[in-house]
């Protein structure tokens, strides 16, 4: 079989993996980049569904680290649609010359670290063998579909598709009858596009998600402006912000004000589209009397967008708090079920009890369909991980160390896998924020520690297991003090049958996070064990 050494395996070409390579070329290291699809992308390869676009707007949705690259690339949205950020994403490769480190359509089946030469052996589906002192994983939080696996699946006559990954080339819905299954995030973007075509569409609905409006179109030339002559100013506060981005967020509690200055404090937040809703108050994600008031203020909100009171109803979530779901971000969702050829079942009434060759049976019901989507979501933070066999000291693996949960110091890093590396893992803020702010700052953390190890002449890089223990209990302590164990969400693995229920991401804020990665990196890795090149490292107590 094929070997390659190198001194960094980095396992994904996405937003985490591009950078990493960059990073690791400006120290001096040999590295490749190893990527499942045939193209850079990550994320924004695969899903290419009818109205993909991201909900983070698009000026802050990208690179920080190159002030010419901030200036010589224009956003033409406020929210980038699928096709602009993967021409943004190529950009950036061939602007960098980036691709010549990288290889496409191979896929990462194993990784285990040698405990004598102390070094990774990464094996692909090519039949490759990849030697690397550092092994970075870059697999995305979202990057690994939740299978449907409904009864008689096989046996549909017509075209079935998933959000997650969906054909590169286009589909005509025209004149078509389309079911589409599940009504998170890919479905509230995806379903006003495909409503539009259609000649008909059933949404079958099993838990509605609270929406905020998107307020989309082309971007504003002064916004534009502001940022190019501001965007230094503008990345430090989303670098110190709750959620990596540089929405405002409110100190009052919403129990201190007038039902009236409360209303108006709702609707301004509103009015200003994405995510501002959610810094209304201090206290929506922790006191379940102050939420609630958010609940009603978004139950009102849909009624008011939704003709028919009974099919409003069904859309106005009522078992989880607000903000402890992913929160979607739309534009014409709920008014695209005033449509005539739009459909709204229930499932979790009448629930989906199998797949037919002609179409779907729920509650008895056969609707007859020529085209099913499955959005049913990712198997999130730790899908992809999970799915390479990654083995550290001794042979012990991830899916053996985190059977009752993913354990991890600070998301970065895990006790008897040294040198191994997780961009945005869980435990970190990752799915709670901006995701390129928590990219950069991971990949720099990551880059400024190898850059330590180098300088330093050191072998490898291991977190202590009590340190892993201290971080996994106040990640735990900090949701506790929350509503989200409240939501059967995927942020705390309820979308997985079987997945642990904890909770995934650390919810302390993209601000307060960096400033403890900061402080353990200055203090020379505290939480760390670090051994000099020549030294073998014995199995991490613990791990």
């Amino acid at each position: 079989m094929p070997r390659t050494d190198v001194d960094a395996l980095i396992v994904g070409a996405g937003f985490s993996g591009i950078y990493m390579l960059k990073r690791c070329r400006e120290l001096g290291l040999r590295a490749l980049v190893i990527e499942a699809a045939a193209d850079v992308g990550g994320t924004w390869y695969w899903n290419r569904y009818p109205g993909a676009r991201c909900d983070v707007e698009s000026m802050t949705y990208s690179y920080s680290f190159s002030d010419d690259l901030q200036r010589e690339w224009t956003w033409t949205e406020r929210y980038g649609k699928q096709p602009e950020i993967l021409r943004y994403i190529a950009h950036v490769v061939e602007r960098f010359d980036l691709r010549r480190d990288m290889q496409f359509e191979t896929r990462v089946t194993a990784a285990a670290f040698d405990d004598t030469s102390n070094r990774w052996a990464i094996e692909t589906d090519r039949g490759e063998t990849i030697s690397a002192k550092y092994c970075i994983m870059a697999t995305g939080c979202l990057s690994t579909p939740a299978q449907p696996d409904f009864k008689g699946l096989d046996s549909f006559e017509g075209e079935t598709y998933h959000t997650g990954r969906w054909p590169h080339e286009e589909i005509d819905f025209t004149g078509k009858r389309v079911g589409i299954v599940g009504t998170g995030s890919s479905a509230v973007q995806s379903i006003p596009v495909i409503a539009a075509e259609a000649l008909h569409l059933t949404v079958f609905q099993r838990t509605p998600n609270f929406s905020v409006p998107a307020f989309h179109g082309p971007l504003d030339a002064n916004v534009v402006h502001m940022w190019k002559t501001r965007h230094q100013e503008l990345r430090e506060r989303a670098r110190a912000s709750r959620i990596g981005d540089i929405f405002e967020f409110s100190e009052t509690s919403a129990l201190d004000l007038t039902p009236e200055a409360r209303e108006a404090e709702f609707e301004r937040r509103w009015g200003q589209g994405s995510f501002n809703f959610l810094g209304s108050f201090a206290d929506l994600i922790t006191s379940r009397e102050a939420n609630v008031f958010a609940v009603e203020f978004a139950h009102k909100k849909i009624r008011g967008r939704v003709d028919d009171p009974a099919v409003a109803e069904l859309l106005c979530p009522t078992d989880h708090p607000f903000g402890t779901k992913r929160l979607c971000v739309d534009s014409d969702y709920y008014e695209t079920y005033n449509r005539a050829n739009v459909s709204l079942i229930d499932v979790k009434a009448a629930p989906i009890e199998e797949i037919t060759p002609h179409g779907l049976k729920a509650g008895g019901k056969e609707y007859e369909l020529d085209a099913i989507i499955f959005a049913t979501g990712f198997d999130a933070m730790t899908g992809a991980l999970l799915n390479i066999d990654i083995r550290g000291h001794g042979g012990i693996g991830f899916k053996e160390k985190w059977s009752d949960g993913p354990r991890t110091y600070l998301g970065l890093a895990v006790a008897g896998f040294p040198n191994l590396f997780t961009v945005t893992g869980p435990g970190s803020p990752s799915v709670l924020s901006n995701m390129m702010t928590s990219i950069e700052q991971h990949i720099e953390w990551i880059a400024d520690c190898m850059g330590y190890m180098e300088a330093h002449d050191l072998a490898t890089i291991e977190a202590d297991p009590e340190a892993e223990d201290k971080w996994m209990d106040h990640v735990t302590e900090l949701a506790d003090g929350t509503l989200f164990f409240e939501s059967n969400s995927w942020y705390v693995g309820a979308n997985i049958p079987g997945k642990p229920r904890v909770i995934y991401p650390y919810v302390g804020g993209v601000g307060a996070y960096r400033e403890i990665c900061d402080d353990i990196a200055a203090e020379g890795y505290t939480g760390f064990t670090l051994a000099p090149a020549g030294e073998s490292v014995a199995p991490a107590v613990g791990a």
